[in-house]
């Protein structure tokens, strides 16, 4: 009996654990490639309302656009000016060294300045050329983060 009781406890854990803490996504884009592709397993770490997000999480969240799941990487945060000038990253006004980004595929990205404002991170997709991101729809809402991701599980940029 009493092993019963410690395999349902274990269960629960794991059901409690996996449904407030951890998850897993297939990806089904290529905008975070060659980082993360379309079709791979990735672990979450689920987030809760304002949790802070870092410069460099990958993270996932509903589109501004259409509500879809999306992931993509944090290049500043709230207070940071963000720019793009001739595809290369400027945060704070400083270069920001990007080795996960095909700088030669991008042909002269150009953006305005913007300041990040509070509670509110600006992310990008490391495939510049195709990803819709900041860029597009603007800081978003730490507020609306819902994972970030731990671990690539299956990883297969084929």
């Amino acid at each position: 009996m009493v092993a019963g009781a410690a395999v349902i406890l274990v269960v629960a854990a794991a059901v409690v654990v996996r449904t407030q803490w951890l998850d897993s996504v297939t990806v089904s884009s290529g905008s975070m490639a060659p980082t993360v592709c379309t079709g791979d397993t990735v672990l979450l770490l689920r987030l809760h309302g304002d949790e802070a997000a870092k410069v460099d999480d990958i993270v996932t969240f509903p589109s501004p656009q259409d509500g879809a799941q999306v992931i993509k990487r944090v290049v500043a945060v709230a207070g940071q000016s963000v720019v793009i000038k001739d595809a290369q990253l400027f945060v704070d006004g400083r270069t920001v060294n990007e080795p996960y980004v095909d700088h030669a595929s991008i042909v002269g990205v150009y953006t305005a300045t913007v300041i990040v404002p509070s509670s509110s991170v600006f992310v990008l997709g490391d495939n510049r050329e195709v990803s819709i991101d900041s860029r597009t729809y603007g800081p978003i809402p730490t507020s609306i983060i819902d994972g970030r991701m731990l671990r690539d599980l299956w990883h297969d940029c084929g």
